[in-house]
């Protein structure tokens, strides 16, 4: 039942986190994870709310600076929907249930250690010295054959499943953790990025950070991944070829390279795409730029105007970003889902057109499980793609416009 606001109302806000952001603020809750823009005007109302200013009253005052007369009550009305209200005269406003942050053990003053400004610099050291080694033994080099690390395809499979997920999550952890250092509780989950299904972190919230902090927590995964690949390099040389660790450590190297080109596919929001959204200034560089896609595909079907450009009210610098991005966007995701209509597809149905062969034509019971395990896997993972997209799309949904920082 929706709380009415009226003249006279008092309004208890939840406790509100606020960053200057240009001309305007960044203001939201962090146990919830939502974030909003404000303009200075937007934050002076929620200034005199939180002094328990009656909503006439904090209307009158904001007209009374400006001149000009904001619609207080409409304006309380949005932060309900946002979750930001907690009362209305002594009413109790309802609102999402707060999502538990992942690792909640893990308090700030644990990885505080992860914001000195010299830690960034482990992963470029560890980098430079693996360079030099592959410079001085190139030999060393690890190739695609060395994914084939052992002479038994299970074990080749089922250890690069293992590596490959647990190089994931200390990547997703490393995010995590850098964040819960900047004070933003963090979330691991799974998402979806176009066909990809992956393990992100929503660390929305580090927005309200300083822009080192911030930076810090995007790369925060391609470090891990980087340090990783590097320190194997270097046990590689310790190690004699032909051996076993030999083989496995230079698998290593390239379990934790090739997440890395996923990475710098920015037409998604990859970490690389975070880094670029905040050096650019743009609130939602991909939100606009998809917008301004869909409005330019419009105008070529003759069903949108030239003056319903959504960049139009996009400060300048955003706007030509926004715009430049679009390009970036339309032309890398049409790219990303012909490789997978003309390679994945293809590879996929042969996969289960041979595993449905097995089964009907199964002279073992070795043919037939291979056969049903084979189906049940495939079967498994796009059941869960779906199920996670699914309720993407809703959060989206839900969440509208709020700023949102997952990262895969």
């Amino acid at each position: 039942m929706e709380v009415p606001v009226g003249p006279g109302s008092r309004v208890l806000l939840h406790p509100l986190s606020r960053r200057a952001d240009g001309s305007e603020w960044i203001v939201g809750r962090r146990e919830t994870r939502v974030f909003v823009a404000l303009p200075a005007q937007g934050v002076a109302a929620l200034d005199l709310l939180e002094q328990g200013v009656s909503v006439a009253s904090a209307q009158a005052r904001l007209h009374a600076r400006t001149g000009e007369e904001p619609d207080i009550a409409d304006f309380v009305r949005d932060l309900m929907a946002l979750g930001f209200v907690a009362e209305v005269d002594g009413r109790t406003v309802p609102s999402a249930p707060v999502r538990p942050a992942s690792l909640p053990r893990l308090r700030a003053r644990h990885v505080a250690f992860l914001l000195h400004p010299l830690l960034p610099w482990v992963p470029v050291a560890l980098l430079l010295a693996a360079v030099a080694v592959l410079v001085a033994r190139p030999g060393l080099t690890p190739t695609y054959r060395d994914l084939l690390w052992s002479p038994y395809g299970t074990l080749v499979v089922a250890g690069g499943l293992i590596a490959g997920w647990s190089i994931v999550l200390v990547h997703e952890l490393a995010h995590l953790a850098v964040a819960r250092a900047a004070g933003v509780p963090g979330r691991i989950g799974f998402g979806t990025r176009l066909q990809f299904l992956v393990m992100q972190t929503d660390i929305s919230g580090i927005e309200l950070a300083p822009r080192r902090h911030r930076l810090t927590a995007y790369l925060a995964g391609i470090g891990v991944n980087l340090s990783l690949a590097s320190l194997a390099v270097l046990l590689l040389a310790l190690t004699s070829p032909g051996t076993t660790a030999h083989r496995v450590l230079a698998a290593t190297v390239l379990w934790a390279l090739l997440p890395l080109t996923f990475q710098l596919m920015v037409f998604m929001r990859t970490d690389v795409y975070f880094v670029l959204q905040d050096l650019t200034g743009c609130r939602d560089l991909y939100g606009d730029g998809l917008a301004y896609a869909r409005h330019l595909a419009g105008r070529l079907m003759r069903k949108r105007r030239a003056d319903e450009d959504p960049s139009r009210g996009l400060p300048a610098h955003e706007r030509r970003a926004v715009r430049l991005y679009s390009v970036v966007l339309v032309v890398g995701t049409v790219v990303c889902l012909a490789g997978f209509a003309a390679f994945t597809i293809p590879a996929e149905v042969r996969l289960l057109g041979g595993a449905r062969h097995r089964l009907d034509s199964a002279d073992s019971l070795l043919d037939v499980s291979d056969a049903v395990l084979t189906l049940a896997a495939f079967a498994a993972v796009h059941i869960v793609w779906l199920v996670v997209r699914w309720r993407t799309i809703g959060a989206r949904r839900s969440t509208g416009r709020r700023r949102n920082s997952s990262h895969a």
